[in-house]
C-alpha cells in the first residue's frame, strides 16, 4: 500500500477496485481463536455496530481484529479508517496489535485520541474558528494565568472564587459543547453569577492570542461541522469506517463529533461497557452508549459475554451487584474457568485492624500457606474508594517491610500536602531547618516573590545564620515591606510560638500538629481551593494527624517517616499495588483486596448527595469494576469504626454488600465479634442472605436509629471503645437517600442546610433541588438534607 498523502486525502475512491476484490478473498488466519461473539463483531463491517463488551471479554482483541479485517480484505484503506481512543498509549498498542495480526501497516494517520485527531482537523480549517493555522495550545500554567487576569479585571475576590474553579466550570461547559451564548439559564449562577460573561471574555482573549485550550479542540471542530456543511461532508466521505474504544466514557462534545461524522457512511463501530462507566465526575455520559440503538436505527448489538479473566464466583458476585442498576443494557458474563474461591467478606473493628489483617493475608499468600501455590506480590492489589484510605496500608506495609507501589499518584508521605505539613512540623522542632523553611515560606501564598526570598537568603548568608533568623533580621531592618512583610512576620511569630509549645509541652503533639496546620493557614488554603483534588488533600492531612497518635512526639514521628522512606528507596523487586478503584480500570490481578466497603465511604456520600440516583448507580458500577479486576481471589472488607474529622464514628456496612448473592460469598467474620445483642432483632425482613448469615454482629443493624443507639450492642461498642483508650463513638451520620421521594418544597422557598446555610430553591427535579445559597453559591442537594428556613430551630447540630 502506498503511504498516505494528506494533499490528496479527499480523493480516495469509494468504489471497490479489482485489487480490493482480490484482497477480499485472501485467507484470514488472524480470525483464529475468536469466539462466536467476537467473530460476529469482526465480520459485521457495514452499518452501525455496538460491541457491548463486558469486563475481561477480549474487546481489544475483537477491535484490533476488526481493523485488521478491514485492511486485509481491502474493504478500507488505512487513511479511510478513523480509530479513536482515549490515550496515546492505547492508540500505539492498537496499531502494534494490528501490525502483529497482518504485518506492518503503513499509514493509519487517523488513529489516535480525540484531541490529537481534532488538532489535525482544526489546523486545516482554523480560519473558520477565528484562528490561524499556527495557533498555540495553552498548557495548564498559561491557562490559569489567563483566568487570573480575567478575574482580576472583573474585581472578583480570587480567594473565594479562585481561577481553578473558573477553569473547571468553563471546561465543564466545553465538555457539553456549549459556547458562551449556548450556556443555559440554569447555569447562570456559576462563579458568583459571572461565569458566562467571563467565559465570553475568555474565548475572545484566546482568539486575540491565536490560542486554544484542550476543550476548544473538540468544541471548535464540532462548531465547524455544524455551521459549514461542506467541510462536514468532506470528512464524512473521507472517514468510511469509524471505530471508537471505551464509548461509555465519551462526553457530550465527543458524542456530537462522532454522530456528525457517522451520518455519512453510517459505518461506525463503538466498543464499550455501560457497566464500567465510572467517569461521570469528569463529564462522561453513560447515556451515550445506552441510546446507541436510538441514535443509529438498525444497529447490530453484539454482546461479548465470555470472560477470560475471572472465576465463576467472582463473576456471579459482580453480576449480583450490577443488576441493581436500572440504567443499563444488560448482559450476563460467563467463563469456562474452574469455580475457584468464593468472594471473601470480612468485617473488622477499625481501619487499622483491617490494614493489619490484609497485611497478614498478603504475607500468607506470598508464602503459599493458604493451601495454594505462592503468589507473587506483583499479582496482588489493594483497591480503595478514596486516596486517604491508602495511609493505613502504607504505614502497615512500611512497618512490616512489605514492598508496595502506589499507582496513579505518589505514595502517602510523598504527596505534596503531606511534605508541606511535615516541613511545618520540622520547623516547629528546629528553626534551623533551612530546607523546610524554603518549602513553606510562601506556601500558602504570602505575597513573597523571588526577590523577597532572595533578600532573605542574602540576609541569612551575610550574617551566618539560618533562614528563619535571616528573615527576622530583614524584618527588623525594614528590608522588606508591604503585604509580604506582614505575612512573613506572622509566619516567624508562629514558628517561635510552636517551638515554645514543644519545649514546654503546652499541648500534645497531635493537638500541636492541628494547631500548626490551622495557624499557618495551610488547612484554610485547601479549604478555599475549589479544585477537584482539594477535598482529597484535606482528607490526607486528617490522615496525617491521625498517624501521629501512635508516636510519643513529633520528632519521633518524623524520624520514623525518614527511616522507612529511606529503606523503601532501597527496595527492589516485586511490589504489591495500591490504587483507587478509578485508577484500576483496565487492569487485572490474581488477588484483589477491596477495603472500606462502608456506607458513606463506598458508596460515597458526596456522590449520592450531589447526583442522587445517578451518583448511586455510578458508585455501583465502580463496585462492579473493583470486583472484576480479580482473577482468582477477591476479598471485600469493612470496619465497624472509622476516624472522621478526628472523632471515632460507627460505620454501617455498604449497601452493596447486601446485594452480593449469598451463593458466591464466604463470610469470614466470627459471630459476635462486635459484641452482638441486637443483630437478630435488627434484621429487616428483606435483608440479604449474606447479611443474615452474619447475625450476631451488631454493625449489620438495619433497624431505626433510635433502636440502634439504645441497644445493648451499641453500649457494648462504646464500652469496648473506652477500654481501648479511644474517644466515645459519635453517632453515625450516615443517612439512606430515599431515591423515590418527591420534594415537598416549591420554587422560591427559603431553606436551610447544615453545611451550606440559608438559600433559595431555584429548580426542582424529583427529590433533587437546585439551591442558590447565600454564602455557598449554587448547589444541587437531595431534598431530605434540607429543612424549611422557618423550622431552622429544629435542626440538630
Amino acid at each position: 500500500m502506498s503511504s498516505f498523502d494528506e494533499s490528496d486525502a479527499f480523493e480516495a475512491a469509494t468504489s471497490p477496485s479489482l485489487s480490493q476484490m482480490a484482497m477480499a478473498a485472501r485467507p484470514t488466519p488472524y480470525m483464529e481463536g475468536l469466539n462466536p461473539a467476537q467473530r460476529a463483531a469482526v465480520e459485521q463491517l457495514d452499518g452501525p455496530v455496538l460491541m457491548l463488551a463486558g469486563a475481561g471479554t477480549g474487546k481489544t482483541k475483537a477491535l484490533t481484529t476488526r481493523i485488521a479485517h478491514l485492511l486485509n480484505t481491502g474493504t478500507a484503506r488505512p487513511n479511510e479508517i478513523l480509530s479513536v481512543t482515549f490515550t496515546n498509549k492505547a492508540a500505539r498498542e492498537m496499531k502494534n496489535r494490528v501490525g502483529n495480526l497482518i504485518g506492518q501497516v503503513e499509514g493509519m494517520p487517523w488513529m489516535g485520541t480525540f484531541h490529537s485527531i481534532c488538532v489535525k482537523i482544526l489546523r486545516r480549517h482554523a480560519e473558520l474558528a477565528g484562528l490561524k493555522s499556527n495557533f498555540t495550545i495553552l498548557d495548564t500554567d498559561d491557562h490559569l494565568r489567563l483566568m487570573k487576569q480575567l478575574i482580576a479585571a472583573t474585581q472578583i475576590d480570587d480567594k473565594r472564587w479562585p481561577a481553578r474553579q473558573l477553569a473547571g466550570v468553563i471546561d465543564g461547559w466545553k465538555n457539553r459543547a456549549w459556547k458562551p451564548e449556548q450556556v443555559p439559564a440554569s447555569e447562570a449562577g456559576a462563579f458568583d453569577h459571572k461565569g458566562i460573561e467571563l467565559y465570553r471574555q475568555y474565548q475572545h482573549r484566546l482568539r486575540e492570542l491565536n490560542a486554544a485550550d484542550f476543550g476548544d479542540l473538540l468544541l471548535h471542530v464540532v462548531t465547524i461541522f455544524q455551521t459549514h456543511s461542506e467541510v462536514l461532508v468532506q470528512y464524512q466521505r473521507f472517514f468510511r469506517y469509524i471505530l471508537v474504544d471505551e464509548y461509555q466514557d465519551t462526553n457530550v462534545a465527543q458524542y456530537l463529533w462522532l454522530r456528525l461524522l457517522a451520518q455519512g457512511h453510517q459505518n461506525i463501530c463503538c466498543v464499550g461497557d455501560d457497566d464500567q462507566s465510572i467517569y461521570g465526575w469528569r463529564g462522561a455520559e453513560v447515556g451515550n452508549i445506552l441510546r446507541f440503538e436510538k441514535d443509529f436505527p438498525g444497529a447490530h448489538v453484539v454482546r461479548l459475554e465470555q470472560n477470560y479473566r475471572s472465576t465463576p464466583h467472582i463473576l456471579g458476585a459482580a453480576s449480583g451487584i450490577i443488576d441493581g442498576n436500572k440504567g443499563r443494557l444488560g448482559k450476563t458474563l460467563w467463563t469456562e474457568k474452574p469455580e475457584g474461591e468464593k468472594i471473601r467478606l470480612i468485617g473488622h473493628w477499625d481501619g487499622e485492624e483491617e490494614a493489619r489483617w490484609i497485611g497478614e493475608e498478603v504475607e500468607a499468600a506470598q508464602r503459599g500457606t493458604r493451601g495454594q501455590d505462592p503468589y507473587d506480590l506483583e499479582g496482588m492489589a489493594i483497591l480503595v474508594r478514596a486516596s486517604h484510605q491508602m495511609r493505613a496500608f502504607e504505614d502497615r506495609f512500611l512497618t512490616i517491610g512489605l514492598p508496595y507501589r502506589v499507582i496513579g499518584g505518589p505514595r502517602f508521605y510523598e504527596r505534596m500536602e503531606i511534605r508541606d505539613a511535615m516541613a511545618y512540623f520540622r520547623l516547629a522542632i528546629s528553626t534551623d531547618d533551612d530546607l523546610a523553611f524554603e518549602r513553606v515560606v510562601n506556601t500558602p501564598k504570602r505575597g513573597l516573590g523571588d526577590k523577597a526570598e532572595q533578600k532573605i537568603q542574602m540576609a541569612a548568608r551575610g550574617n551566618g545564620v539560618s533562614l528563619v533568623e535571616g528573615a527576622r533580621i530583614l524584618l527588623d531592618t525594614n528590608g522588606l515591606g508591604g503585604k509580604g512583610a506582614v505575612e512573613l512576620a506572622r509566619l516567624i511569630d508562629g514558628i517561635d510560638r510552636w517551638n515554645a509549645q514543644i519545649r514546654v509541652e503546652a499541648a500534645t503533639h497531635v493537638e500541636l500538629a492541628e494547631i500548626i496546620l490551622d495557624e499557618s493557614g495551610y488547612t484554610e488554603h485547601w479549604q478555599n481551593d475549589k479544585t477537584p483534588e482539594a477535598p482529597g488533600r484535606l482528607e490526607n492531612l486528617k490522615e496525617l494527624v491521625k498517624a501521629l497518635e501512635v508516636f510519643e512526639n513529633l520528632q519521633g514521628f518524623l524520624e520514623h517517616v525518614s527511616l522507612i522512606m529511606d529503606n523503601e528507596k532501597q527496595s527492589d523487586g516485586a511490589k504489591i499495588s495500591i490504587m483507587t478503584l478509578h485508577a484500576a480500570k483496565g487492569l487485572e490481578f490474581p488477588i484483589v483486596f477491596l477495603p472500606g466497603w462502608e456506607d458513606g465511604l463506598f458508596p460515597s456520600q458526596r456522590s449520592m448527595d450531589e447526583s442522587g440516583l445517578k451518583g448511586l448507580e455510578e458508585e455501583r458500577r465502580l463496585a462492579y469494576v473493583g470486583i472484576t479486576r480479580a482473577e482468582e481471589v477477591c476479598t471485600i472488607s469493612f470496619a465497624a469504626n472509622r476516624r472522621v474529622y478526628g472523632q471515632w464514628q460507627s460505620a454501617l456496612p455498604s449497601r452493596f454488600i447486601d446485594e452480593l448473592p449469598a451463593e458466591h460469598v464466604d463470610v469470614l467474620t466470627p459471630p459476635g465479634l462486635y459484641g452482638g445483642g441486637y443483630g437478630a432483632a435488627g434484621m429487616a425482613a428483606n435483608a440479604s442472605p449474606v447479611t443474615q448469615s452474619m447475625v450476631g454482629s451488631d454493625i449489620f443493624e438495619r433497624a431505626s436509629k433510635a433502636d440502634v443507639y439504645n441497644s445493648p450492642g451499641w453500649k457494648r461498642l462504646q464500652e469496648r471503645s473506652a477500654q481501648r483508650g479511644m474517644r466515645q463513638l459519635s453517632q453515625s451520620k450516615h443517612m439512606t437517600i430515599d431515591l423515590t421521594a418527591v420534594s415537598t418544597f416549591s420554587l422560591g422557598d427559603r431553606v436551610f442546610h447544615q453545611k451550606f446555610g440559608y438559600g433559595e430553591v431555584l429548580s426542582i427535579e424529583g427529590d433533587k433541588l437546585d439551591i442558590e445559597f447565600d454564602k455557598a453559591g449554587s448547589k444541587k442537594v437531595v431534598a431530605q438534607y434540607i429543612q424549611s428556613a422557618d423550622s431552622v430551630d429544629d435542626v440538630p447540630f
